[in-house]
Order: C-alpha cells, then structure tokens, then sequence
C-alpha cells in the first residue's frame, strides 16, 4: 500500500517499493530543475544580461568542481547515518539557489550561485541516493537503484519542455522561481518522508564512533585496493570524455554541415536510448554478472565515437550513434551505482563512492573546456573526436584491468560482504 504514516513524529513511508518511487520522482525533478534547465536558460540570460557564453558555462563549469570536490565529505556524512538530512538540506540549498539565480544582476552572483548549486547536487543527485539506498536496503539495493534511475531517466524529457513553456511564459526569471518552487514542494518533502531515521541506539556516542572508525577505515582501504584505483580510472576517462562530447556535439555536427532538422532528431534519440537500455537492464540484466555488463558498456561507447566519425552527415549512422551513445550511458550511470558493492564492499559505500565521484565531477567540469581549447588549435572537431576515442578506449581498459583485480580476491570481497551482512541484520 503506497501510502505514509507519522511514526514518532516523522513521515515514513509503509511500503518500501512506494519509497523508492518517491525518491526517483525527487531524482528526476532534481536533475531537471538544475542541471537540464541550464541549456534553456543560457540564451534568455545572454540576450537580457549581455552574458558572454565562454563566461555563463565558466559558472556551470565551477558548479561542477565544486560538486566533485563535495562528493567525499557528502559519502561520509551518509555513512555517519546522516542521509536524511544531507538530501533534505541539499534540496533547501538548490531552492535557495534558483531563487537568488532568479534575482542575478551580475556574473559574479551567477558564479556563486552554481558554487552553491554544486554542493547541492553533491547532496541531491544519484551518489547520495545510491548510499542512502545501499544503506537502508543492503538486500534489494541493486533493484531499488536500476528502478531510480529508470524514472530519473526522463528527466530531460520533462524538464526541457517545461523550462522552455516556463521561460516563454514568464521568462527566464520567473522560470527560475517556479523551479526553485519544485524543489521545494516535490523534493524536501520527499527527502523528509521517505529516506529513514535512525534509531535511538544508533544515535549513541558510542555508535557514532563506530561508524566514523568504519569509514575511515574503507576509505583507507579503498586507497590500498588496485580494483578501487582502476574504477577510479575507469569513471574519470568515462565522464570526461561523455562530458567533453556531449557539450560539443551539436557545434560537431554543424561544422559537418548536418541539417539542422537531423541533429535535432539525433540529439532527441539519445535521451529515449538511455531510458531504454535503463528498462532492457530493469527488465533482463539484474541476473547479469556486472562485470559483464560493465564490458558492454564501456565497450559501447568507444564504438559510439567510431561511428560518429564516420557518421558525416549520413542519417542512418547519426542515428545510430545516438543509440550506443545513449544506451551506453544509461547503463553506466546503474554500474557506477552498484559496481562497488558487488566487487568490493559495502561498508563505508558513501564515504568510497563519493572518492570515485571526485576525479569523475572534476573530469566533468574541466572536460568541455578543454576540448574547446582543442579545438580552437586548428578549428576542427577531429582532433577533440580522436582524443575523446583514446581516452575512452581508457576507460574500457581500466574496468577490465579493474575486473581482474577483483578476481585475483574473490575470497576477500565475500568475507568482507558477509561481514557487512552480519553487521545488518
């Protein structure tokens, strides 16, 4: 029954499934009222303001290093129990945020501004969610996170259009207060209600402790272990070269002269392609071995490039293209969500998964411009493309490398996951 009830003062959810789909619904409205509504508003902001674009994607670009560099201290907060308030105040941040972006009048706010939105999708976006739900669900994490990212999947396709009606009809401005109004009214309340407390016991000194010894503990393990150290090569490679492509894809396809009708439709493609191989995994791939599937996927995207540099302006290959790329990527976002606790561990998740988070959001925030400096050498796209292959190919290489260290353990990895059970129940 997907209803809630007040238990000793706080709302908690009677149905575990009905809590994962309200945290998926304040994933999808995070990701859209942020980070997709950026695109929408550049132009109304550079056309009002006089803006230069280089300066408005500085903003953005700060945003996202600060949220890597959040991402570690955030994993440990929610180890130490902390979930809870770590989303609900990251919410309230992200509304405070959108609101005083609403009331900019010079560039230096708009850099303050996305410094606070960075922390606060430190605090909102999937890493917090996947810990919190490792935490509270050691036994069904891996269902819960496929079915949240599923939903939180179809959050361009909401958002776009809503933030485009929204600044059409109120303006940027007035935009940016009815998203800061969605965070507020959706997110918090959700944050709130479905993410659990801890109880009493838990809260003593002496757990406390407990819990601040774990994690410093895995970290300093982490640190030691070749697998961690390969995915971390693995997820930087990765998100820089998605980020890289992705922010420069549609001036690519303009320098190759594709219609604009066929980049619109190239671009439409990848979102739905996400959401579709996001299903295909809900559907099919839970009984996949994840090394497997991280093969595929970071295979996919090295394939991708390749058939976007012998794409040209051929419909069938674009097309194709956006298919890999997005699919790809879909899956992705569930193996980074799930791949430490199946080769690793799960004690500490939150404090481990927010070390790989750090390089990967930096990588994510310095990436477009890098590649902008590429291009700029010769004004040509292939140079960034052939990059953007190399260092994916990387990418593929370091989770393969990754896999057989974690083989060369096995017994290691079990011990530790048994102890983490027996620590749970």
């Amino acid at each position: 029954m997907n209803t809630a009830i007040n238990v000793q003062g706080g709302q908690y959810w009677k149905s575990d499934n009905a809590k994962t789909w309200a945290l998926a619904i304040a994933q999808l409205v995070s990701w859209g009222s942020a980070y997709y509504s950026f695109s929408l508003l550049v132009v109304p902001m550079e056309q009002t303001m006089g803006w230069s674009r280089t300066s408005t994607n500085a903003a953005l670009s700060v945003g996202l290093l600060v949220s890597g560099l959040a991402a570690y201290p955030v994993g440990t907060l929610i180890d130490r129990g902390h979930g809870r308030l770590v989303m609900a105040g990251g919410s309230i941040l992200a509304t405070a945020m959108l609101v005083l972006w609403s009331q900019a009048q010079d560039l230096r706010m708009l850099f303050v501004v996305w410094a606070g939105l960075g922390v606060s999708m430190a605090a909102t976006l999937y890493d917090p969610v996947f810990a919190v739900v490792t935490r509270d669900f050691p036994t069904s994490f891996r269902t819960k996170i496929t079915l949240i990212t599923l939903v939180a999947g179809f959050a361009s396709t909401v958002f776009i259009p809503l933030t485009q009606g929204l600044v059409s009809w109120f303006g940027w401005r007035g935009a940016l207060i009815a998203l800061a109004a969605c965070n507020v009214l959706i997110c918090l309340p959700i944050h709130l209600s479905a993410i659990k407390r801890d109880a009493a016991e838990s809260r003593t000194e002496e757990h406390k402790t407990r819990i601040k010894v774990e994690a410093r503990e895995s970290t300093r393990r982490a640190l030691r272990t070749p697998t961690f150290w390969a995915l971390a090569v693995c997820f930087t490679a990765y998100y820089a070269t998605f980020a890289a492509l992705t922010f420069h894809l549609v001036p690519l396809m303009v320098e190759r002269k594709v219609s604009a009708g066929l980049i619109l439709v190239t671009m439409a493609v990848i979102g739905p392609a996400q959401v579709a191989a996001r299903a295909l995994w809900f559907a099919v791939g839970r009984g996949v071995r994840p090394a497997v599937v991280g093969m595929v996927v970071t295979i996919a995207f090295p394939v991708s490039v390749v058939v976007l540099l012998c794409a040209g302006t051929s419909p069938y290959l674009l097309i194709l293209f956006a298919l890999v790329y997005g699919g790809a990527n879909g899956m992705m976002t569930i193996l980074r969500g799930t791949i430490v606790q199946d080769v690793m561990w799960t004690k500490g998740y939150g404090a481990v998964s927010g070390l790989l988070s750090m390089p990967s959001n930096i990588a994510k925030g310095i990436a477009p411009i890098s590649a902008a400096a590429i291009w700029a050498i010769q004004r040509d796209y292939m140079p960034v493309e052939a990059i953007v292959l190399a260092v994916s190919l990387m990418s593929a290489s370091a989770f393969i490398v990754a896999m057989r260290f974690a083989r060369s353990h096995p017994g290691e990895v079990r011990e530790r996951i048994a102890n983490v059970g027996a620590n749970n129940s």
